[in-house]
């Protein structure tokens, strides 16, 4: 077997392989080399010892950690799984329906395989595309995946390697897209080895060391990163990567880590014959991230929309805290062009932020949502929008959202209006560490005005029970009731190409009062969260395409309840010709 790795700044380095150490030899670049005669490849266990160090450490790039982030790592063949999906050609982006989930809370196992029995539940609800939280390795065994610290390896707890290719393998042979969520912006609190082998990080940000990107050392720092996505989108036969918090990656090269990484994934999408996406996470409003390479973007091929979700939330909610304030009353505004903040003042931050979106974007390039694990979890407890909004409400957000030209994305359990919360967990085993997240976590929400009881314990087991989703709520009212509405407008918008016309430039929205109409091609959607309304419509209506309980037409025009909305087709007649 071939052991590699990069230490540029040792003088000496050794492999222990099944608890003998052989010597490494030094080659071009930094890397160190050894071949060690014997043994099965998959299943051997190494790490390797710095400098003559006490200490042997996981491999950088370790594919499997079987005993957790701090053990040795294990010798994982790629090549002996028995995939089935040889005839999946993949899936675009326009089009999708997004569902980001938890593989240790979307069940009560926890587990890929367990995720795996819930599938066809996605599947009737018309989704496309999975995007699954991270699953690389973290320390201790719950935790949102965010805190991870070898970024190649599968989180053992869930089922390693193998079961999250079994979960890969089972979503391809009904349908599904896998979107895997990465985090390249920092590393966790406990297992960051990185900076023993070389000159991988280059100061920090909120959550941890940042990577060095633009510095000496900086070549490999990158690799590192690229051939990780790749990777995922190889080995793993992913069709897509979340970029968390992109905001973070420091980088002053000319060609930034990001429009690299777009490069490659291209490359290797024309390779594989595939469709392989790569969507932001970004708090910077910048449509650059999401512009074409030859029109001077990053060419990245979608970012999540936050302030999407602010106007629909502070829409449905009612709340105007934090940094929701500017987003009262802008809900028409915003969807008409998707951030609200385009070069414009916000209150949270101090001073003008973000860019406006050119309308000759296409709109599937932006995903929007009433929920998403940030927002929820997030809160100081973790509470769901059904927690205080009716479900009436909710199903009136769902059609905003659904019948809008971005890419929908629904957060695991919203399309029942799921009772559970998703609350923030971790379980790290060291207890300074664990406390010193338990008392950070109460203290920021002290600030704001909650009492330390209020704020739920992130390292106590119970807190991952509260947060993992009840599926018999599915057959009880208000849950049912939501979840038919959510199956039915997927089901419209997949039979209406015109509700999920991603074209920004031929999009309308029209306030009247609380209402809003949204134009799409002929058909009218009119969304009211508010008291009961009589909304013109412009044209003759034909009829109720879908609509909730209530909803009469009137002439040219849809009276609606409180909490309502509809989906209307002119006569034929009255269609320009």
């Amino acid at each position: 077997m071939t052991f590699s790795v990069w230490a540029p700044s040792r003088d000496r380095v050794q492999v222990r392989v099944d608890g003998r150490d052989h010597e490494m030899t030094a080659g071009a670049g930094g890397w160190w080399h050894a071949d060690v005669p014997g043994g099965e490849a998959r299943g051997t266990d190494y790490a390797f010892v710095l400098d003559g160090s006490d200490e042997a450490l996981p491999d950088p790039r370790s594919a499997w950690q079987p005993d957790g982030v701090h053990g040795p790592s294990r010798v994982y063949d790629h090549s002996a799984f028995a995939w089935t999906d040889a005839a999946w050609t993949g899936r675009a982006l326009p089009g999708a329906i997004v569902y980001e989930l938890h593989i240790g809370t979307f069940t009560p196992g926890g587990t890929f395989d367990a995720a795996v029995e819930r599938l066809d539940h996605l599947v009737d609800l018309g989704v496309t595309h999975v995007e699954v939280m991270p699953v690389n390795s973290f320390d201790g065994t719950a935790g949102w995946g965010y805190d991870g610290v070898l970024w190649g390896a599968v989180h053992e707890p869930y089922g390693g390697p193998d079961g999250f290719k079994r979960f890969v393998d089972a979503c391809h042979a009904r349908g599904l897209a896998v979107l895997l969520d990465v985090v390249y912006n920092h590393l966790g609190p406990s297992g960051a080895y990185l900076d023993r082998f070389g000159p991988y990080f280059a100061g920090s940000n909120d959550w941890g060391p940042g990577l060095n990107l633009d510095g000496e050392g900086a070549d490999e720092v990158r690799r590192y990163v690229v051939d990780n996505a790749l990777g995922w989108l190889r080995d793993f036969h992913v069709d897509g990567l979340r970029l968390d918090a992109v905001h973070a990656l420091v980088d002053r090269s000319a060609v930034h880590l990001l429009e690299q990484l777009a490069v490659e994934v291209d490359a290797l999408s024309a390779g594989l014959a595939r469709p392989l996406t790569l969507i932001a996470e970004s708090d910077l409003n910048d449509p650059r991230l999401v512009t074409a390479r030859e029109a001077g973007g990053y060419g990245l091929h979608a970012q999540w929309a936050d302030d999407l979700h602010h106007a629909l939330h502070v829409a449905l909610s009612g709340e105007t805290a934090g940094y929701y304030p500017d987003f009262e009353g802008q809900l028409g505004r915003t969807l008409r062009g998707t951030f609200l903040h385009a070069g414009t003042w916000s209150s949270f931050r101090g001073r003008r932020h973000g860019r406006p979106v050119d309308p000759r974007l296409p709109g599937y390039r932006f995903l929007a949502y009433l929920q998403n694990h940030d927002q929820v979890g997030n809160r100081a407890t973790g509470d769901r929008l059904s927690a205080t909004v009716p479900w009436q409400r909710l199903a009136v957000g769902a059609a905003i959202v659904l019948c809008s030209p971005y890419t929908p994305m629904i957060f695991m359990g919203e399309e029942w209006a799921a009772s559970t919360p998703w609350q923030f967990f971790a379980s790290f085993p060291d207890p300074e560490l664990a406390e010193a997240v338990r008392t950070g976590r109460r203290r920021e929400f002290g600030r704001h005005g909650w009492g330390e009881s209020e704020v739920p314990d992130p390292m106590d087991p119970e807190t991952v029970r509260r947060s993992t989703l009840e599926w018999d709520e599915l057959a009880e009212a208000g849950h049912r009731e939501l979840h038919r509405v959510y199956r039915e407008l997927i089901r419209l918008r997949r039979s209406r190409p015109e509700l999920a016309d991603p074209g920004l430039d031929r999009f309308e929205v029209r306030e009247e009062g609380s209402a809003l109409v949204l134009h799409r091609g002929d058909l009218r959607v009119v969304a009211n969260p508010g008291q009961e309304a009589v909304v013109d419509l412009d044209v003759e209506p034909g009829e109720l395409l879908l609509a909730s309980d209530g909803v009469e037409l009137v002439g040219r025009a849809v009276r609606l309840p409180a909490d309502s909305f509809a989906v209307v087709t002119p006569r034929a007649a009255s269609r320009p010709r």
